[in-house]
């Protein structure tokens, strides 16, 4: 190996441990690295300016089919996916905006009225909204809102919260899977191969109500004693109204109006022939505009950290690429699966489930696009089949564990913070066979469809 490609995956490896350490926000490593990689890998040792400047990509936002891909799809090139990071902020504006009017309290509270506060009952009802609503907006703030309520409500109807808080971050992060706008690692493998929402929904989102179905008798089993002992006498219990949630009714319309705008342009944006980034940004300006006295205040609650997080992560990723260690990744892949392509899909799944429960699923999404794209190129593996077993193996694979994806960080933080930590032992006892059978569940589909 080269002396360029040594130093990148140095920088590469203690930039994964700095994050894994949860020391620090993991935008700091991020950063550093993304200096590192720069500095020590490009300019010093390649002595490549063209590396830096294919790596930052900042090309790619001047391009008309950056904005409007047509009818054809346009794949990202290496370095910053600028469509990923244009689209999440974008949707972290709308979503602060939402939020702000109160959706999502409404709809929880909503849907609390409707099944009369009965706890089995509220149980369903939560994980299958959480799935949905993952469909189409971040999993993260599908649980930042949907755990508040649930501790607010186990409070009133005196049961514990804490199997419903994990029954709902597994299903935001399968119902996440089943669309390019759910996860993030779905955003970066969508955004880098040209995917639209309907080309996930197609491929990965009847695996994933199928598996959704399964595990919602599965966690039913597995908690529907300890949730039956809650208490039913509830007849002197005063109840959070819907009504509470909406600070003021105009707001509201047009937060949700902008929400379901956005819902119908993402679900046709391939035949619109706009891209994910074009959809975010405007879904940003016009809950900006409609905003404009609180813009400043939305702008800033959004977590710019974890944008700096992915453009750093991304030009870490860059120097990997560019120095050619992720051809080699491809080539060792390649060499254990041989022609088999069966072999090559079963790696890449389990593999990527493997390593998305021990860190967040985003970087090694990132890590692995270009790995998968490669591999298709050298061994001749169809590379829609590798594209989606990568985005079901990093989403579902990360439900495994408190920290394999965002979500669940969130979900457990706040569990902590306004009732009580959620032990590992207990995390893992409900969501690791969990994810053991919906990744069976997927290697079963997968095979039968595309092989």
């Amino acid at each position: 190996m080269s002396i360029a490609q040594i130093v990148a995956i140095v920088i590469f490896i203690l930039m994964f441990a700095a994050i894994i350490s949860g020391k620090m926000h993991r935008c700091i490593p991020a950063l550093i690295g993304a200096a590192l990689t720069i500095i020590v890998t490009f300019l010093l040792i390649m002595h490549s300016s063209d590396a830096i400047w294919s790596t930052l990509n900042f090309s790619s936002i001047a391009e008309k089919a950056f904005w409007f891909p047509g009818s054809s799809h346009s794949e990202s090139t290496s370095g910053i996916n600028w469509a990923t990071i244009i689209f999440i902020t974008g949707m972290m504006i709308m979503v602060e905006g939402l939020g702000d009017a109160g959706f999502f309290r409404w709809l929880c509270l909503f849907l609390a009225k409707k099944v009369k506060y009965k706890v089995i009952p509220l149980f369903l009802v939560f994980m299958i909204m959480s799935a949905f609503l993952a469909m189409f907006i971040d999993s993260i703030t599908v649980i930042l809102f949907l755990a508040a309520v649930t501790i607010e409500l186990a409070r009133l109807l005196k049961f514990n919260p804490i199997p419903m808080i994990i029954s709902e971050i597994f299903a935001s992060n399968l119902g996440g899977a089943a669309t390019m706008s759910g996860d993030p690692p779905n955003i970066i493998i969508g955004t880098a191969f040209g995917y639209t929402f309907m080309d996930f929904f197609k491929n990965t989102g009847l695996v994933v109500w199928i598996s959704m179905v399964i595990m919602v008798l599965f966690f039913f089993l597995m908690y529907r004693k300890e949730l039956s002992v809650a208490n039913d006498n509830t007849s002197d219990i005063v109840y959070p109204q819907p009504s509470e949630a909406i600070k003021s009714k105009p707001a509201f319309a047009i937060a949700t109006t902008i929400f379901l705008l956005m819902v119908v342009a993402l679900v046709l944006h391939g035949q619109l022939g706009w891209s994910v980034a074009f959809i975010g940004t405007v879904a940003a300006i016009l809950t900006l505009l409609t905003n404009i006295h609180k813009s400043w205040p939305l702008v800033k609650k959004v977590d710019w950290l974890t944008i700096l997080f992915f453009i750093g992560l991304f030009i870490v990723v860059g120097g990997l690429e560019q120095t050619g260690v992720l051809d080699k990744v491809s080539e060792l892949i390649s060499a254990l699966s041989g022609d088999n392509i069966i072999i090559a899909i079963a790696i890449i799944l389990w593999l990527s489930a493997f390593f998305s429960g021990i860190v967040d699923n985003i970087p090694l999404a990132a890590t692995m696009v270009p790995v998968i794209k490669t591999l298709s190129m050298t061994a001749g593996f169809d590379l829609h089949t590798l594209a989606y077993t990568l985005a079901l193996g990093t989403d579902i694979g990360g439900n495994a564990t408190p920290i394999g994806a965002s979500a669940n960080v969130v979900g457990t933080s706040i569990c902590e913070r306004e009732y009580q930590p959620i032990r590992w032992k207990t995390y893992l006892k409900a969501t690791v066979p969990a994810t053991i059978i919906t990744l069976g569940v997927c290697m079963a589909y997968i095979i039968i469809r595309y092989v």
